[in-house]
């Protein structure tokens, strides 16, 4: 059975790009754009992996990366004073200042929605009608783009050269998902890094990484990073999770 994973769960660029701001702790006023676009597109080479489909939205923010770069490389007469020119960057600057509001005005929703819960309790016609699916919640150990850009780096260190004819690893993802919780129940638990060894087909590292994923996603695996840049490790989920509390 072939895979397809939808791109939905990684937001969309803006994300992608408040994230690696927030990662290497930038001023969104003054974007090293060189250095950004670089980390950018190693993080789209492995979107392209997992969907070539439905990576239009980065492509066109990389697009974008790209023209500033270019632009800011150009050589620049003395400008006079009276004329100033304009950023390159202004447009990119503005659209992530917006973004940036949004974020935080869901986190101050939530907050305030957890206070909420903490100080009145819920009446039951309150309750949802259904419960929600554990593959709804959101992947919070260890934030998803890093563990997109931890497997870029895996993917430049362990993977086999390309080869001259395209091949395709049709193992089932259910499969996958087995082998890694019988490592991680057997190790106690795994590095992410040791999940992949070297001279790995591209194919198959892709699968195992989309079945780690799903197991976050369904609370059959948990994942943390002791430290910014740190390694990440895979355990198995806390009991609370895997009941689904």
């Amino acid at each position: 059975m072939r895979f397809r994973v939808q791109l939905d769960m990684f937001a969309g660029p803006l994300d992608l790009l408040f994230y690696l701001v927030r990662k290497h702790e930038l001023d969104v006023l003054d974007i090293p754009i060189a250095a950004v676009a670089e980390q950018y597109l190693e993080i789209l080479a492995v979107l392209e992996q997992i969907d070539v489909d439905s990576v239009g939205d980065f492509l066109e923010v990389a697009t974008q990366l790209m023209e500033i770069k270019s632009r800011l490389m150009l050589p620049r007469h003395e400008e006079i004073e009276e004329e100033p020119v304009d950023d390159p960057r202004q447009e990119l600057v503005t659209r992530l200042l917006e973004y940036k509001r949004y974020k935080e005005a869901a986190s101050l929703l939530d907050d305030r929605a957890r206070e909420w819960q903490l100080r009145f309790e819920r009446r039951v016609n309150d309750l949802d009608e259904e419960p929600r699916g554990l593959a709804d919640q959101p992947i919070a150990e260890v934030e998803l783009w890093d563990l997109v850009s931890a497997f870029s780096r895996v993917m430049r260190e362990k993977a086999a050269p390309k080869p001259t004819k395209i091949r395709y690893d049709d193992t089932p993802i259910e499969v996958h998902m087995e082998q890694i919780k019988a490592r991680v129940a057997a190790a106690g638990r795994l590095l992410f890094t040791d999940l992949f060894e070297p001279g790995m087909h591209r194919s198959k590292m892709v699968g195992l990484f989309l079945a780690l994923l799903e197991l976050i996603r369904h609370a059959q695996a948990a994942v943390e990073q002791a430290a910014l840049f740190g390694e990440i490790w895979i355990m198995a989920p806390q009991p609370q999770l895997a009941a689904g509390q």
